[in-house]
């Protein structure tokens, strides 16, 4: 009888993402495939305590009047204690300790900062437990929407025009923050660097809601982009890293995000079932720009180093691709763009759970 892999689910976390992230557990939960992998969960309240968390599909059910949270039940989970050495242990509630037993992969389905950012993954290399997912430097330049646009515009595919601010900035010069509004012209975006799920973005329209906008996305990070809106359909694709020998996967088949009554895909669009806006998979694109596409979004995955997954948001221009953002850990509940792209091109959900989780077993043995 073939032993299962054990797995450790890693979710929630301390940033504003962090009912995301349980949502995200709550279906991996429901479909990882049981007869081949055993599943230990492991919660990060928001103030960053590990706990040890029920096999509970439905506690992390994603309701929008009752957000999933992970809560402190007086457990705390230790990672090994050297890297020679793969066993986890947990003390409980009542002070007792016992084992977890060994790990064989770590699942960190974890957004935004404290998580998505390169930190647990650091973490996870310094106690030598492979991981599913982009390495410290790529998870880090993924979160970072200055360094990634940077490094793709670098590696020669366009982004959206943008300007980076910090709050020492916005302080010391306002005149000249706003000369920025004015260069890029209107509408223009203001999002955290930072920050994910459309987390902080406001869309301006006019000079006098520059401040508000800033304010709103400092409240979030102390690095801001003011990006100029770019024209054109919002395109979406998924990545899978590559086999040994092979090169990074693109999906066969792209979601489109059609705003049909709401200014832009905001987090209550993206998780809350909010109106006005409607999600197509697969797009209508033909064959050479879906390619295009695909290419575009492996050159994009390649550049900055990314393993395991991503997604890749574009605009479709009338003179071509700009990329909006890469995701190095993307919503990954049943109805995120991420699976439904993946699910659309001939794989399921459990099957693309499994899929990753040998990557990054892949990943660690190459380490």
């Amino acid at each position: 009888m073939t032993v299962p892999t054990r797995v450790a689910l890693l979710f929630g976390g301390r940033s504003s993402e962090h009912s995301i992230s349980c949502a995200t557990a709550g279906g991996v939960l429901s479909a990882i495939d049981r007869d081949a992998f055993e599943v230990v969960p492991i919660g990060i309240t928001r103030v960053g305590a590990f706990v040890l968390e029920a096999d509970d599909p439905a506690r992390f059910a994603l309701d929008p009047d009752s957000l999933p949270e992970v809560v402190d039940n007086g457990t705390r989970v230790a990672w090994p204690q050297t890297a020679r050495s793969r066993e986890i242990t947990v003390t409980d509630a009542d002070g007792s300790v016992r084992s977890l037993g060994e790990i064989d992969v770590v699942f960190p389905i974890l957004h935004g900062p404290f998580g998505e950012d390169g930190t647990i993954q650091g973490l996870l290399e310094l106690v030598g437990l492979p991981y599913v997912g982009s390495g410290v430097l790529a998870s880090s330049l993924g979160m970072d929407k200055h360094f990634t646009k940077t490094v793709l515009e670098h590696a020669g595919i366009a982004v959206a025009p943008w300007r980076t601010v910090t709050a020492v900035d916005w302080v010391a010069d306002p005149r000249g923050v706003a000369s920025a509004l004015d260069a890029l012209g209107l509408p223009a975006f203001v999002k955290p660097a930072r920050a994910g799920s459309s987390v902080g973005v406001s869309k301006v329209t006019d000079p006098s809601q520059l401040n508000e906008a800033l304010a709103v996305a400092f409240a979030e990070d102390d690095k801001v982009l003011i990006e100029a809106a770019v024209a054109g359909r919002e395109v979406e694709i998924g990545v899978l890293g590559a086999r040994a020998g092979e090169r990074a996967r693109a999906s066969t088949a792209a979601g489109e995000v059609i705003m049909t009554d709401r200014a832009f895909y905001d987090f209550e669009a993206k998780y809350l079932g909010a109106s006005g806006v409607e999600l197509v998979c697969p797009a209508d694109l033909t064959d050479d720009r879906l390619a295009e596409m695909q290419d575009l979004a492996i050159r994009a995955f390649e550049a900055i180093g990314a393993e395991g997954l991503a997604r890749v948001d574009f605009f479709l221009t009338d003179s071509g691709f700009v990329v909006n953002e890469l995701n190095t850990m993307p919503g990954f509940t049943p109805i995120s763009m991420f699976p439904t792209c993946w699910i659309a091109s001939g794989m399921s959900y459990p099957q693309l759970i499994t899929e990753l989780i040998e990557l990054g077993i892949a990943r660690g043995a190459r380490a």
